[in-house]
C-alpha cells in the first residue's frame, strides 16, 4: 500500500486555509510535478478544482480534491491522515468535456473546452436574441433572454441549477439546454438533450445587442455563432471517497431546500 501513489502533485488555490493545508501536506508526503505525478491532490473550492482539471487535462492523470474553499461539490472532506490510504480507496468519476467553437464578429475563429457548462450572455443593456439550431434542425428561431447554456452531468448542478435547469444523473448520456432570464418564448423552460447532439447557436443582430460566449472560465465577446459537442477524445477522472461518491452528491443535491 505505501508503494502505491508515491508521486503526488500538490496545489492548492490563494485561500490561507488552502495554502497551509498545501505545505503540510508537501512536508509529509512531498511534491511532484504534473509531468511525472500518479495522482493531483487539488486544495481549495469547485473553483479550483476546474482550473485544475483544465491544467491536468492532457496529462491524464486523476484528481483528489479536499475542500478548503467556498462551495465543494466536485471537493472531498478535508483531514490530513492517512492521505494515502483514502487515495487507494477513492473511486474515479471520468468526466468528458464540451468542445466549443465560437465566430466572432471579426470573422475570428476561437475553441475552448468546458467541463461544467458552454454560456452564452447579453452585455449590453438590451436582451439578447438568439437562434438554436440542434443537429442541423432549426428547434427555437427566437429566444430573447438574458443568455442560455449548455451543461454537462457535471455542470448540471452548477450555474444551470442556479438557471432552474434539470439536475442530471451524473452517468446519464444526456445535456441540459438551459434559458437564463427568458423574456420570449416565456413559458419555455429548456430542454434535455442526448450528449450526442450537435447544438448550434446564432446571435440575432449582434452588433445591435452584443453576446459574449464562455466555457467554463474562458470568455469570447462579440460573437455570431457558437457551436457545441461533446468531445469524447479527452476525459478527466476525478476521484472521491466511497461514501461520497458524485453519484450521491447529485442525489442529494434534488433534495435540498
Amino acid at each position: 500500500m505505501s508503494n502505491f501513489y508515491e508521486k503526488i502533485a500538490f496545489c492548492a488555490s490563494d485561500s490561507p486555509k488552502a495554502q497551509r493545508a498545501m505545505k503540510k501536506l508537501i512536508q509529509k508526503y512531498g511534491q511532484s510535478d504534473f509531468a511525472t505525478a500518479q495522482i493531483v491532490v487539488a486544495l481549495g473550492g469547485d473553483g479550483f478544482m476546474l482550473q485544475t482539471l483544465h491544467k491536468t487535462m492532457d496529462y491524464k492523470i486523476p484528481v483528489y480534491g479536499m475542500h478548503c474553499g467556498s462551495v465543494g461539490f466536485l471537493m472531498n472532506d478535508f483531514h490530513d491522515k492517512d492521505l494515502i490510504e483514502r487515495l487507494i480507496k477513492a473511486r474515479p468519476k471520468d468526466i468528458y468535456p464540451l468542445y466549443m467553437n465560437v465566430l466572432d464578429r471579426d470573422n475570428i475563429e476561437h475553441h475552448a473546452l468546458a467541463l461544467n457548462e458552454v454560456s452564452l450572455f447579453r452585455t449590453s443593456y438590451q436582451a439578447a436574441k438568439i437562434k438554436i439550431i440542434i443537429d442541423g434542425k432549426i428547434r427555437l428561431k427566437e429566444l430573447i433572454c438574458d443568455g442560455v447554456l449548455l451543461a454537462t452531468p457535471a455542470g448540471s448542478t452548477a450555474y444551470n441549477l442556479s438557471a432552474h435547469g434539470p439536475i442530471l444523473p451524473i452517468d446519464s448520456p444526456l445535456l441540459a439546454l438551459t434559458p437564463i432570464s427568458p423574456f420570449r418564448p416565456r413559458r419555455w423552460r429548456g430542454a434535455i438533450l442526448h450528449n450526442s447532439a450537435k447544438v448550434s447557436f446564432r446571435t440575432i443582430e449582434p452588433e445591435k445587442r452584443p453576446v459574449s460566449a464562455v466555457a467554463d472560465n474562458r470568455e469570447f465577446k462579440n460573437i455570431t455563432r457558437v457551436d457545441v459537442r461533446e468531445d469524447r477524445s479527452k476525459k478527466v477522472t476525478l476521484l472521491f471517497d466511497p461514501e461520497h461518491g458524485l453519484e450521491e452528491r447529485v442525489l442529494n443535491e434534488q433534495f435540498q431546500f
